[in-house]
């Protein structure tokens, strides 16, 4: 303390002073923090927070610099940009001033990473047994060259992960151990890309699945689009349809009521003579009105062609069915119809015709006339040939039918109509026959000529041409109704067995094949197209016919057993036959372009632009694409078990631009997508 008063003070005066009281307080405070254990941190603190205080305020040159900054404060202060500049800063809310600090980029990187707690509450779980950098990774071309030409770098990089010490025990291994070590490290890391890689293929495909599933509901949803307008499309044709029914009937009554309307005389003579003039009148009306205007059994109803074709069946799934109709008690034996969704007619061993409306699903009538069971016939338009057991072709104009599509359905009051028996209440039950008087003005004529039942037929235009077991061919004139030529088969037979051979056989039939069934139709399948005829027949021939001059000028040789169905078109005819065979022929070389067999004998066959159906002693109809030669089942039988006993043998199939009907031993008719 003695040398502290005694040393020379900073100031002006060299005499010494009292010491201020501050340095007296800070000493008694620095007495009694000596006392105080360990506070040596604490005593620092005070003596720098007591220099700075006293430099600041208690020296005269330093308060003077300490008042010179804060005046200088002040008067920036007063400038206008800078008070606008504060009170902008005061009003600037704390998300600003976040956003003023920070770089565009980094907002926006902020703004992306940014998940809220909603998304992150509905995470889904992640059953992946890899990671998104291994499937990165797995994704990378693998080279050849690359490890080995950073393989410093590799190793670095391994050193860096940790695998140092595995390095160093390496190093003291032989050279070609530390290969073998390197080559299984490296297949190993191969094998575990692979893993990586079928697992993302995995996921691939299932994501494609899911795709796939989603496409086909919106499918669905499309196809019950497509047929609800389809539906109310046929609704409207019909509604257009009675609407011209109803004008033709009022031009008639219009056109009847100015025909009969009464000329009155000028002077009339007496009262006797009025009154035989208007007795006479009355009975002349009376006379007239019965014979021009029509009864009204004669206002029948137009059915015509649908102006727009259905297209609902060729956007189904191959193989799909589209109705199932308990036509009949016994089997099929014939069934053909005009157009997808049209009208079929189908015949039964129960001895009746039936006419359908496919739209509808629902019986028209029944063609009665025959006095047999029908075993063949043919829909074109509106024309239905039949040829039946009683050796008559019988011809029928479906236009004429009494029956309107919508007769049974709702009527426009919103009451439903009278049950006209055309439904089936129970499908299990015998189909009730249709009111009689619907098919009534059907029948137009009636062709017989035939000693024996009619197994084929096939009229084209005004030609109709026509195959019994009397075995002969016959042609018919449609316009004139009656028999213009009679083709004998045996003495073509006998001809083409003279020309070809220099002895002539015992009989006048001359087997080709094997021997037929003696249960086999002599003639089994005809087509005619103009003046070509194809005819087949129980010695497996198939003969090619010029109807203009009744002479075979062709003979097919190939089929075993008893020809079943054939059909041609501008380059092929393709026949089936009981030998379990389908044939292609070239019609131009007459040559077999193709064929293939089947496990029973093929009793029904047709063709379109694409498919080739067959019926071949089975539960399911037999179809071979010819776009890509493709064989497949479409029937009730697909995916039911071998042994089911419920399902019927299918015997004749027909179809129409992908729209397919088959009719089964039970007599049971199925439609289906084909």
């Amino acid at each position: 303390m003695a040398q502290r008063n005694g040393s020379p003070s900073r100031g002006r005066s060299t005499s010494p002073r009292p010491r201020p009281q501050e340095d007296m307080d800070y000493e008694s405070d620095a007495s009694l923090m000596d006392n105080l254990p360990d506070t040596r941190h604490l005593q620092a603190f005070g003596r720098k927070v007591t220099a700075t205080a006293g430099s600041l305020i208690g020296r005269e040159g330093v308060s003077q610099h300490y008042h010179n900054a804060l005046g200088e404060l002040h008067r920036e202060l007063r400038r206008p940009m800078l008070q606008r500049s504060v009170f902008s800063f005061a009003q600037t809310t704390p998300r600003e001033l976040v956003r003023s600090r920070i770089s565009v980029p980094e907002i926006q990187h902020r703004a992306l990473t940014y998940l809220p707690d909603e998304l992150l509450a509905n995470i889904p779980e992640d059953n992946n047994a890899y990671s998104l950098f291994q499937g990165f990774q797995a994704s990378l071309p693998e080279e050849e060259g690359v490890g080995k030409k950073h393989g410093r770098h590799n190793a670095r990089g391994q050193r860096l992960i940790g695998a140092a010490v595995e390095e160093e025990e390496d190093a003291k291994l032989p050279p070609s151990m530390r290969k073998l070590k390197n080559q299984k490290h490296s297949m190993g890391h191969k094998l575990e890309m692979m893993g990586v890689r079928k697992h993302m293929c995995a996921a691939e495909i299932h994501e494609i699945d899911n795709k796939i599933a989603n496409l086909n509901t919106m499918r669905k949803i499309v196809l019950d689009r497509l047929a609800g307008i389809e539906m109310e499309e046929a609704e409207l044709e019909q509604e257009l349809l009675d609407v011209d029914n109803r004008i033709e009937d009022l031009q008639e009554e219009l056109d009847d009521a100015a025909a009969l309307a009464p000329k009155s005389p000028n002077t009339p003579t007496t009262a006797a003579s009025q009154d035989e003039v208007a007795e006479a009148g009355d009975n002349f009306m009376s006379e007239s009105i019965y014979q021009k205007i029509p009864s009204p059994k004669s206002k029948r109803k137009r059915v015509t062609r649908r102006i727009s074709m259905p297209i609902l069946h060729e956007h189904l799934e191959p193989g799909s069915k589209i109705k199932e109709l308990p036509a009949h008690t016994d089997s099929i034996t014939a069934l053909d119809f005009d157009a997808p969704w049209g009208t079929l007619v189908t015949a039964s061993l129960d001895d009746t015709v039936r006419v359908w409306d496919l739209n509808a699903g629902r019986c028209i009538g029944m063609l009665e006339g025959h006095l047999s069971s029908v075993r063949c016939l043919q829909v074109e338009d509106n024309i239905v040939a039949t040829g039946s057991m009683d050796a008559t072709i019988r011809l029928w104009d479906l236009s004429k039918a009494e029956y309107a599509p919508q007769d049974s359905r709702v009527t426009k009051d919103g009451e439903e109509e009278e049950d006209d028996g055309l439904g089936f209440g129970n499908s299990e039950d015998a189909p009730p026959p249709p009111p009689a008087t619907i098919m009534q003005d059907v029948p137009l004529f009636s062709l017989e000529s035939h000693v024996d039942e009619v197994t084929a037929l096939h009229f084209r235009g005004d030609t109709l041409v026509s195959g019994s077991a009397d075995k002969t061919l016959r042609q018919w004139d449609l316009v004139k109704g009656r028999c213009v030529q009679t083709l004998d088969v045996l003495w073509a037979a006998a001809q083409a067995n003279a020309t070809t051979t220099t002895t002539t056989s015992s009989g006048p039939w001359r087997q080709t094949g094997r021997a037929t069934d003696a249960s086999a139709d002599f003639v089994g399948a005809i087509q005619v197209f103009d003046a070509a005829l194809a005819c087949g027949t129980a010695d497996g021939m198939v003969r090619l016919w010029d109807l203009r001059s009744g002479q075979v000028h062709r003979s097919l040789v190939g089929h075993t057993g008893p020809v079943t169905a054939l059909q041609f078109d501008d380059v092929h005819l393709i026949t089936g036959s009981a030998d379990r065979s389908i044939r292609i022929w070239d019609l131009r070389t007459g040559s077999i372009h193709d064929a293939y067999a089947y496990d029973h004998p093929v009793t029904s066959m047709m063709f379109d632009a694409r498919r080739i159906v067959a019926a071949a002693g089975e539960d399911v109809v037999k179809v071979y694409d010819k776009t890509d030669g493709r064989h497949w089942n479409c029937g009730p039988g697909v995916g039911a078990d071998e042994d089911a006993s419920s399902l019927s043998v299918i015997e004749h199939v027909r179809i129409n631009e992908g729209y397919m009907v088959e009719g089964r031993r039970n007599g049971v008719v199925g439609v289906w997508s084909c």
